[in-house]
This record gives structure tokens, sequence and C-alpha cells, in this order.
């Protein structure tokens, strides 16, 4: 018997479908766990498609979903992503995510990756992390310590910056093996230009040819608290997206933006003084030690100045400098528009006195959403700063500041007397008390940084979008350097060196970069999606550095036309660089994530301007904890990653054409070749790194351990070789050496207590780096210092390239090939940097320490000082091995037998930052502001056996080969602060 099946029935049955699959609204609100406040940002994404949507300002969203079926995945930075059903009012508290796995890190032109998912050791600081403990003076100094695979050294401690930055060893051996900077896109200009020194100093042309005016480098223009986070990709396998400027590293810097909302307002002050970091003293005189360093006619002038003795080292480098720093920003806006502002005022004095760095930097970052398909960004700086500098570093005429203090006792009166007539100091050629207030040196800057970002949204549905992206900037700025010799200081008058020098320096640079990127997202389930990049990129630099130098001043006149010999010289930098990238990013289910790419360079650069150079990349990551049969609850995270990478490093510019210089022959003008022959043929330097890591995360990750292995290939280094002087020439730029670098970091992280009294943040970092020439096509050479008397850098095939030799004596290390002694490597043995973070209710206590383990310098101050007796330690006996010889005798006996005395173990032990704070109760002002106050400081304890008065330093500023060479630097400062930190 059959059945009637009822109408009811047959109606369900043929809805039921349609009800399952039918598109749903979705609305919810996102806030955070510990606190409950909402959290307005946060992204609502539908899982398995690109539907997503973000929280308004009161943690509030609503997204359209496929079904009733769906997941919602919900992320904010800092905070775990969770993923929920897509329930109608669900309510979502997010956690704090210890690790910042769930962050999205910035790795491309137009890409980022959620980091638990990168195949990379890709470190990222916060804009907290960078100037949340103490004021910073410079954003490459801020970053000390930070993270791993960085080797950070001031030149000096002169005020403006001037630090050298190293990615995973040397990456070049001619040119400086600095990151690239790129600022919301921008390419960053981070160039060091002498001022013209050297016609006073000399220093450039015996011993050396380098020049040494201790420049400070640009990217010390950028305001530090402008910035929200940076991301560092250290090697080629995470930077090969950048090609041929990729061979130091990328420093990816991202600056602050405002958030729909109401307007948000910080107003800070910082007070504080700095002083010098670390005190040698003077050595301690009496008759017969004044007879034996400066003869019959010091000891005279001794007993006829009553033997009185004068503090200069507390006169030069004693000046406590104020310093002032005051800020002021704001932010807001609503759905539509978004916007930041930001005043930093900074007013530094030096160590020094007449020396300091002012700097005023504006920012106006703004967001707007023109259509629903067109997002538009704009970040505009501009900046003016000045530093005076003094006068520091080598010479070859006595005449720096450092140079004349270690020639000069201390019983030797240099002060001025009451009409303010400076006497000649009768011991070296230069009275530095004179030099000190009467000469200038002084940097001043003005730079504008603007950069724009168009995102169309081409199409989007629930299983892909594309996304066309342009993107550009300019970074223009104007150097102007200023010297001044007058004629009445000592080594200018009387007819001795120039009768005065006006030295002045202009350099404009007019950058541009522009890049044009689709990006295609299909995901054509829940578990798989791909990620396809293509674009187009181009950089154009221009730098004109014209230095106008006026001797033989008319009088106390100082302009250039008052002067009877004027030189003028010119250096111009004009390159042109286009390229491509295309990239294919898979993840399947946060589990496997591979990603390809390849990019194509050419530049105006290389020999033939129009060969594309191409540099390819790969790289896997595997979450085995996202499987489906991991059941550990211990082990929270366990990643396996590989990557490989190549990029490359410009020919340095002119390399390729042959060098005419000016001549003047019978009144007629015209022009000579020189001795160095253009290499048509000329490419790129390139490398190649392998990284492969390990993370694992126990406890939801409150314990973390990231483990990185690399390898990097460094191939066709440049150099400028010999040549058979039968073609013609004695020099020509070649292709002739491969440097390997290889090594380890490994970055521990833990929360040991987190509750909504106390929580404890420890970070704990370990890296280590090798290098060795693997091959030289030419003789094996010393370079990078002032010859092997003394010390230098040598280039041996097997070799490190940072490996530090010398003549040597009885009982050193020789090396059979060469016959010198080996005494020390500049490169660090291993760094670690310990960071400690607590906070107590309203407290919060910081700390950052940093120790590097190894690392050698060739240390010539203390050799000056010996020669000319006034070492603070010639008369201790700790030097000499069998405590017959007080040190002086002992390191002087030695010269021009070996050169072991020179050079020094630069290791150390600091404490970079250090800052306590106390949050106000809100109660005091009605719950409007939220104030901070707190105490802070910046190399305040110091631990070293180096015999001066900071291992950080370099004569010859950031040159890749020679960083670790010192000869009278400015001296380095500590520095306490009292911060005051008001929000509205």
């Amino acid at each position: 018997m059959k059945k009637r099946i009822k109408a009811p029935a047959v109606l369900l049955f043929l809805i039921l479908p349609s009800l399952l699959f039918a598109q749903t609204n979705v609305s919810g609100r996102v806030t955070d766990a510990a606190t409950n406040s909402p959290l307005q940002g946060a992204t609502v994404t539908e899982r398995g498609t690109t539907a997503s949507t973000q929280t308004d300002a009161d943690g509030k969203f609503s997204i359209t979903v496929r079904n009733a079926q769906a997941k919602l995945e919900i992320s904010f930075v800092g905070y775990l992503t969770q993923t929920v059903d897509a329930t109608n009012n669900v309510a979502v508290a997010l956690a704090l995510d210890n690790t910042r796995l769930s962050e999205v890190v910035v790795t491309g032109l137009a890409s980022s990756v959620k980091r638990s998912n990168l195949a990379n050791a890709v470190a990222s600081v916060t804009g907290k992390e960078l100037v949340g403990t103490t004021v910073q003076s410079t954003v490459d100094g801020a970053l000390y310590g930070k993270f791993t695979g960085a080797n950070i050294s001031a030149n000096s401690g002169a005020p403006g910056g001037g630090i050298s930055m190293k990615l995973r060893g040397i990456t070049s051996l001619v040119a400086n093996s600095q990151p690239l900077f790129i600022v919301d896109g921008v390419y960053y200009d981070n160039s060091s230009i002498n001022a013209g020194l050297n016609v006073v100093s000399k220093a450039a042309g015996q011993g050396s040819i380098l020049f040494q005016d201790d420049p400070s480098n640009r990217v010390a223009d950028l305001d530090p608290q402008d910035i929200d986070r940076i991301e560092i990709l250290k090697g080629a396998s995470a930077a090969a997206i950048y090609g041929s400027r990729a061979a130091g590293g990328v420093v990816i810097i991202t600056t602050k933006r405002g958030k729909a909302g109401k307007p948000k307002i910080e107003i800070a002050q910082s007070v504080g003084v700095q002083m010098q970091l670390h005190k040698l003293g003077q050595r301690t005189w009496d008759d017969t030690k004044v007879q034996a360093a400066f003869g019959a006619n010091g000891l005279s002038y001794y007993i006829a100045n009553n033997r009185k003795i004068y503090d200069y080292e507390k006169e030069l480098y004693g000046n406590h400098g104020m310093m002032l720093n005051t800020r002021v920003s704001v932010s807001g806006g609503n759905d539509k528009t978004t916007y930041y502002a930001g005043y930093t005022r900074k007013d530094d004095e030096g160590i020094v006195e007449r020396t300091g760095y002012r700097k005023s930097s504006f920012r106006l970052n703004l967001t707007q959403k023109i259509t629903n398909f067109l997002d538009l960004s704009v970040n505009s700086n501009y900046v003016e700063s000045e530093a005076n500098r003094g006068y520091f570093n080598n010479d070859n005429t006595s005449t720096t500041l450092g140079v004349s203090f270690v020639s000069t006792p201390s019983w030797a009166n240099l002060y001025p007397d009451a009409n303010g007539n400076y006497p000649n100091n009768p011991f070296a050629p230069s009275n530095f008390i004179q030099t000190r207030d009467l000469m200038t040196n002084k940097e001043k800057v003005s730079r504008m940084l603007v950069g724009g970002n168009l995102t169309w949204k081409v199409f989007s549905n629930t299983k892909q979008d594309l996304k066309i992206i342009a993107r550009g900037g300019i970074d223009n700025y104007t150097l102007n350097t200023e010297a001044i010799f007058p004629q009445e200081l000592q080594f200018e008058k009387d007819g001795n060196g120039t009768n005065g020098a006006s030295i002045y320096g202009t350099t404009l640079t007019r950058n541009s970069n522009y890049n044009f990127n689709a990006v295609h997202e299909f995901i054509p389930n829940d578990k798989m999606s791909f990620r396809t990049q293509v674009g187009v990129t181009g950089e154009n630099v221009n730098l004109n550095t014209v230095i106008n130098t006026a001797t033989q001043l008319i009088g106390t006149q100082t302009n250039l036309n008052q002067a009877g010999a004027i030189q003028v010289t010119q250096n111009k930098i004009l390159q042109k660089d286009r390229g491509f990238f295309v990239q294919e990013e898979f993840n399947y289910d946060d589990i496997a994530i591979v990603t390809a790419g390849l990019r194509g360079d050419k530049s105006s650069r290389n020999g033939d301007a129009n060969k594309l150079y191409y540099y390819p990349k790969f790289s896997v990551a595997f979450n085995i904890h996202q499987l489906s049969a991991w059941q550990s609850e211990t082990i929270s995270q366990l990643k396996l990653r590989a990557a490989y990478g190549q990029s490359g490093n410009f020919a340095p510019f002119g390399a390729i054409y042959t060098p005419l210089v000016p001549v003047v022959f019978n009144g007629t003008t015209g022009s000579l070749i020189t001795l160095t022959q253009g290499n048509e043929l000329l490419g790129p330097e390139k490398q190649s790194e392998l990284e492969t890591g390990v993370d694992i995360g126990f406890l939801r990750n409150r314990f973390t351990i990231e483990a990185t292995y690399y390898s990097k290939k460094v191939e066709d280094l440049l150099l400028n070789v010999q040549i058979p002087t039968a073609t013609g020439y004695t020099f020509a730029w070649r292709n002739v050496a491969n440097i390997n670098n290889h090594g380890f970091e490994i970055a521990l992280n833990a929360v040991p207590v987190s509750n909504k009294t106390w929580r404890w943040n420890s970070g704990i970092n370990f890296w280590k780096n090798k290098a060795e020439v693997t091959r030289l096509d030419v003789p094996a050479f010393n370079t990078g210092g002032f010859g092997q008397n003394l010390g230098t850098y040598r280039i041996q095939q097997g070799k490190s390239p940072t490996q530090l030799v010398g003549i040597a004596g009885p009982g050193d290390k020789v090396d059979p090939e060469s016959g010198l002694g080996v005494f020390g490597d500049a490169e660090p043995d291993f760094q670690v940097s310990f960071t400690e973070g607590v906070t107590y209710k309203n407290w919060e206590f910081n700390v950052l320490m940093h120790w590097k383990q190894g690392g050698d310098n060739i240390n010539l101050s203390t050799l000056l000082s010996d020669i000319f007796g006034t070492s603070p330690d010639y008369d201790d006996k700790t030097a000499d091995p069998s405590g017959v010889l007080a040190n002086g005798p002992y390191r002087l006996n030695a010269l021009g037998t070996t050169a072991k005395p020179m050079i020094q173990d630069a290791g150390y032990f600091r404490f970079r930052e250090i800052g306590l704070s106390y949050h106000l109760p809100k109660t005091w002002f009605k719950n409007m502001a939220d104030v901070k106050v707190g105490f802070s400081g910046r190399n305040l304890i110091n631990f070293f056996k180096y015999n001066s008065y900071d291992p950080e330093v370099s004569n010859f500023g950031t040159n890749a080969i020679s960083s670790n060479v010192e000869v009278t630097p400015f001296p380095s400062a500590k520095s306490f602060n009292f911060d005051l930190v008001i929000l509205f």
C-alpha cells in the first residue's frame, strides 16, 4: 500500500538546502580578554573566503557569510587569533599574544605574512620596544641588541649619529655593507657624506687613502617616535624580492597611522643629561718623568708653571650636556578617513663644548577610502636638523682635538688670558682648547619624504579577489656642511697650515622610486589558498655634492670669495634601476606554506645597462602542530622552515668607465686618461643564502624558541686590482673574490608570570657569524688600516675577511703563507642580549643588556699617547708579562717589532637601556588622561677591558673593511632622562 507524502514535508525537503547554504548576516563584538574593553580595528574574516571586515570603535562588526556553517577568524595585532562559529551576536574575547605569532609581518613589495607562517627568521621590533624604555637619538642606534643577526656599532660619540650596521656578516670588500632602509614604501637614502676636512687634517694620503671625516649617516634624520614597527630581512633568503639593493639586508619601517574613533592626543617631554661614558684619567707627573718625556725644555716649563696640573680630560670631555625632547602627536578619524600627525623637537648638547644636535621633525599620515574599491594612503615627513660635531679622528697634521689632546702634557697651560688670547701649545701644533672654541664643523639638513599607496580592488567574491597596488615616493634633502678654521688658530697662523680655511659643502639629493603590483588571491576551498603577485619597479638616484674650499683667508673673513685660493670639487651620482618580480604563495590550511619568486633587475651601474640579472627565491614552512593528529598539550607550536634566495650589490659608481682628469697645457684645457681602466663587462656582486630553522612553543606559547642556521655565499666581489701595464693602464675593476658567511641565531622568549597584577616578559637573543674568503683571484693583500707595523686587515683565501694581522715578534702566532702575525678578528665571537620587562599594577620596569664577546680593534689612540708620554697608564706595570717594564715603554718597545699591543679585545657587557615608570591614578585626572612619569638611562653600566673610551668605534665610518680602527675619536656618552607622557 502506497503512503501519501504530505505536501509540507515535500516543501521542507526542497527548501532545506537553500536554508543551509543561504547567505547570512552575522554581527558580534570583539574585546580584550583581560580588560573587557572593545578592540577597534580587529579583522574579521570568513574562513575559506576573501570576505572580511573590521570592528568599529565599540568593537562591533557585521559581516555577510555564505551559510550558517561558516567559521569566522578574528585577528588583531598583538593578540592570539581565534576561530569561532558564525553565529549572530557572537562575543569574542581575544587574549594577548605572548609571542606575536598572530601579527602580520611585511616581507615584500606588496605582501605580508602571518608570523606563524613565516619561512624566514624575520625580526620585528615594535614602536614600544624601540622607544618605550628611553629616549633614542637615532633609529639605527635604537636597534642595538633588539634582534639577532646584527653587528651594530657607533663610529664615534659625535652628536647627530654615525652608526655602522651589518646583518649576517660582510657582504662586500669595497662598498659598505649597510642594509637598505625603506620607510612606508619609500627608499630612504642613508649616505655618509664627507665635509672636506681632509684639506686641513691631511688624514687621507699618508698611511691610508680613505677619508676619515666621521660624518653622520642620513638615517639619523628619521624620528624614532614616529615608528609603529620595523621588520628586518637579514639575508637574501628573505630579501631576494628587492634584488640588487638587498645584499646587506632590508630594514622595512612602517610609521604610525590613525584609527577610526575619537582623537587620541599624546604629549611627552623628557629632560636629561649626558656625560662621558668612560674616563681614562691622566698620567701623574714629577720632575723625573717630565725630564724623560720632554727633556730639559719641558722640565723648565713645568717648574716655571709651578708644577701645576690641569684636568684636560674634564676640560675637553667633561661637559654635562642638557638633553631636551618634546613630542606631540594626535590621531583619529572615521570609517572613511584616518589621520596621524606628530611633531618632535630634539635639542641635545654634546659632552664637548660647542657640540650638539638639534632636530625638528613633523609627520602627517593620511588614509582615505575614496570608494568601496579605491583606497589611498599618503605619508609625509619634513625634517630640519643641525649637528655640531667637533673635529676628531685621525690626522697627519696633529690638529684634531683628539690628537692634540694626547700630544699635550697636563701641565701645559693652554687657557686664554684675560683678553681672550690663547697661548700657543709649546708641545703640539694645536692648542685644542682654542680649536674647540673657535673652529666650526657643522651639518645642516632639510629633508622632505613623501610616499603614497593607491589600492584598486578590481573585483572580489568569496573565492578570489584581485587588487592593483600603485606605490611610490620621493626622498629629497639638502645637506649643507660648514667647516671654518679661522686664521688665528695656532696651526693656521704664521705661515702654518692653510692660513685659514672655509669649507662649504652642499649635497642635493633627489631620489624617487615606484612600483606597480597586481595581487590575486584564490581560495578554492576551506583548506587551500593561492596568492599570486606580479609587479614592475623603478628607482632613480640623483645625488650631487659640491665642496668649495677656500684657503689663505684674508684677515678674519670667512666668505669663500675672501681668500687667496679657492678649489671646487663635485661628485655626481646619477643612477636608474628598473626591474620586475613575480611571486606565488601556496597555503594549505596553515600547515604547509610554500613560496616561490623571481626578481629581475637592470641598472645603469652595470656594464650593460639593459642586461637583466635574476634573483630567485623559494621557501617552505611546515606547521606540524596544525596537523589534526597533533595532541600535545605541552608543545603548542612546532614549525620547521627552510628558505633560499639570491640578491645583489651594485658595482661602485663609475667603475664601468675610464675616468678623465682635467689638465691645462700651454693655456689650453683638456682631459687626461687616468691609470684606472673602465670595465664595460662589469656586473653586480651576487649572494646566495640558505636558511633553515625550527620554531617551538610550549604551554600555549608562553615559552618559545626560534633557532636558525644560515649559510650565505657572496660571489663575484669587486676589487680595483693591478693589471699588466701593457694594457696602458695600471688598475681595473674586476669580479675577483668570494666570501662565505655562516652562523647561528637563537631567540628565547618567555612570559613566566601573567595575571591582572603582575606581568613578566623575558627574552634572550644569541647570534654568531663566521666568514671565510673562499676565492681570491689576486694575491693576498692588506687593507683597511695604516700598515702592518700598526695592525691591518688582510684579505687572504681561506681566512676571515676581517682578520687583523701585523708584523710578528718572538712568541707571536705567525701565518706561514704571509709571515705576518695573526692577532685577532674584528668579527665578534658571539653576541647575546637580554631583555626583561616587569609590570606590577601601575609600575613598569624594563632593561636591555648587551654582551659582545670578542671582536678586536686596532687601537692607535693609546699608541699616540704613548709616543707623547701622556698615556694615563704609562707608568703602570700590567702589560709586560714579565712585570719589568711599565706599560708605556713596553708598548713603545714593541713598535716596529710586533703589532700585538695595538690589536685589543673590544668585547663588552653593558646595560644598553633601563627604565622605571609609574602610571598615575586616572582618577586624579577625572579619567580624562593617562599620565606616566619615569626615569630612564642609556649605557649607564659598562664593563670592558679595552684601553680607551669605548670599544665601539670606527675611524673609517661605515666601510665594510676597516670599521674597527680607532684614532682619537669623539668619546661616547651615557645619559639619564626624566620622562613625562600624557595620553588623552
